[in-house]
């Protein structure tokens, strides 16, 4: 079983500070360690393409470095100080002294060599490498395995929202919607409107669509009564779905676009495109899907 290494970046890998915290965010923290100031402001363009590499970096870091953010609006001291003109600018300390620095939105990898010139090699964080593995060994169906990454990953950091999602697509993989629904529960509530969230959310809302909708041969049987009931196709849709019969639910969604475009507000095309979102956009069957809707819709 693999264990968990004992260093992690620390809680405070990033952190903004204020003119008068400078000294002790800064200053004094990087005589034990690289400190990196990231000095932007919040109509920077820039600067927000920036910020999420950064982080990325510095918690992957293991510790090694420390990202301190200042808003130069609200603290303009500081950077003039320092000579700072334009943001983003990201200046180096170590040994109380700034020794480096650059400017602009650099890509990561370069944030990186940035990094590793003052800091040595950094890599991905000990809980992100497991989390790799975890992905890695759920991709080749070992649940088991997986399950028990994720509870370790979770054991550390019980809010890990990749994690929760994890275990979350497990459960769901089991038709386990109690237990699939209880991890996502556990997910911040400002993380629910991140897009791997609502997918995986989306995809629990249509297994319990699917099964409230009673046995399959029975909805097939309603369609077959009466081809232009659209409720009773659309249910059969949502049923073959959840049979992991994605080719067919596609179909039976499109014959209704086809057939009255209008029904129940395009409520078709909707969930063929809640489908896709489920799928994933670059799944085999969400482009397949988009060609036929293509054809009918532009027809």
């Amino acid at each position: 079983m693999t264990s968990l290494p004992e260093t992690t970046a620390p809680a405070s890998a990033v952190i903004d500070t204020t003119t008068a915290k400078f000294r002790q965010d800064v200053l004094t923290a990087s005589m034990d360690q690289l400190v990196l100031v990231d000095f932007w402001a919040p109509w920077c363009g820039p600067c927000k393409q920036l910020a999420p590499l950064l982080e990325k970096v510095v918690l992957e870091s293991g510790g090694k470095v420390r990202l301190v953010k200042l808003n130069i609006d609200e603290h303009p001291q500081i950077p003039g100080q320092l000579g700072i003109q334009s943001i983003p600018a990201v200046i180096a300390f170590k040994g109380g002294q700034p020794v480096d620095g650059f400017m602009g939105a650099v890509p990561e990898s370069q944030i990186k060599a940035f990094i590793e010139k003052h800091a040595g090699p950094v890599g991905p964080s000990p809980l992100e490498a497991m989390m790799e593995e975890a992905h890695a060994l759920h991709e080749a169906g070992d649940a088991t395995g997986a399950s028990t990454l994720y509870g370790m990953v979770l054991q550390e950091q019980p809010d890990h929202v990749g994690a929760l999602l994890g275990m979350a697509k497990l459960h769901l993989e089991e038709e386990d919607l109690e237990g699939a629904r209880g991890f996502m529960a556990q997910i911040p509530e400002d993380k629910h409107t991140d897009p791997q969230v609502s997918v995986v959310q989306a995809a629990i809302d249509l297994k319990e669509q699917s099964a409230a909708l009673g046995d399959l041969t029975e909805i097939e049987a309603r369609v077959a009564a009466n081809p232009q009931d659209h409720q009773a196709r659309f249910d059969l849709a949502l049923a073959l779905a959840a049979h992991h019969q994605e080719d067919r639910a596609t179909d039976e969604l499109i014959e209704i676009v086809r057939r009255d475009r209008t029904w129940n507000d395009d409520g078709a095309r909707k969930q063929l495109l809640q489908f896709f979102e489920v799928w994933g956009a670059m799944d085999d069957r969400s482009k397949a899907g988009r060609r036929k809707l293509s054809t009918v819709i532009f027809r």
